[in-house]
């Protein structure tokens, strides 16, 4: 696909939509293109150059081998997150970030051990040696670990890079990937600071075409980089 279909096809999907002016943070100014009616509008043409940077990263970890986080717990992200992880079989966080996650795997695996042992015994009818209140209180404790640690089910370590949507929303998560020193790919509004992640595409993030296409981009590029694997 050229440059230009490229820039068309983001405009289509809503990319340059930035938010008010008076929520701009100043790292993003040199990719405002104007500013109309109050309402910053990216420019795209930027946004590109940044998408390439970031997709070129991708694809060097996925010749790798290299396992992405995905996060994205904003109902706008939400669905495409765990559809694009899922479609790479990689793990996602879709609904709450839990504190520790990244910097205090190891206690984070032991519940999600527990969950799948939970899961097990339940198919095997080990949980009806249990009073009624007793399951209840087990099928409640499934219920949020699983909206919790689904999408981590399937790691034994921690990941190698996150792609987070909305750094600022994410903040918990981008610290902790910070101190653990992962790489960030981040699609982040005009009202995040780009200089808190190692690779910025300053787009819309707050909507759902906006945050397809760039994630469509994403998985595109560590499917083509991970062809080599095979």
């Amino acid at each position: 696909m050229s440059s230009q279909n490229i820039v068309e096809e983001m405009f289509q999907s809503g990319v340059h939509y930035g938010y008010s002016k008076s929520r701009r943070h100043p790292s993003v100014l040199p990719y405002i293109f104007t500013t109309k009616n109050g309402v910053d509008i990216i420019n795209i043409e930027k946004t590109e150059i940044l998408l390439d940077k970031a997709t070129e990263f991708i694809s060097g970890l996925a010749s790798s081998g290299k396992t992405i986080l995905f996060i994205g717990t904003k109902p706008e992200a939400r669905q495409q997150i765990v559809e694009t992880a899922l479609s790479l079989n990689m793990p996602y966080i879709s609904e709450r970030w839990v504190g520790g996650t990244l910097t205090n795997y190891p206690e984070i695996r032991k519940r999600i051990t527990k969950l799948l042992d939970l899961r097990s015994q339940k198919e095997k009818g080990d949980l009806d040696k249990y009073t009624k209140k007793e399951k209840l209180l087990i099928a409640k404790e499934m219920e949020d670990m699983t909206k919790n640690f689904q999408g981590l089910t399937s790691i034994t370590k921690t990941p190698d890079a996150v792609v987070v949507i909305d750094p600022k929303k994410e903040a918990i998560a981008v610290t902790e990937a910070q101190k653990m020193g992962l790489p960030v790919i981040a699609i982040l509004n005009t009202d995040c600071n780009l200089r808190e992640v190692d690779y910025p595409i300053v787009a819309n993030d707050a909507s759902v075409s906006s945050i397809t296409f760039f994630l469509n981009k994403i998985k595109e590029a560590y499917t083509k980089g991970s062809q080599g694997l095979k």
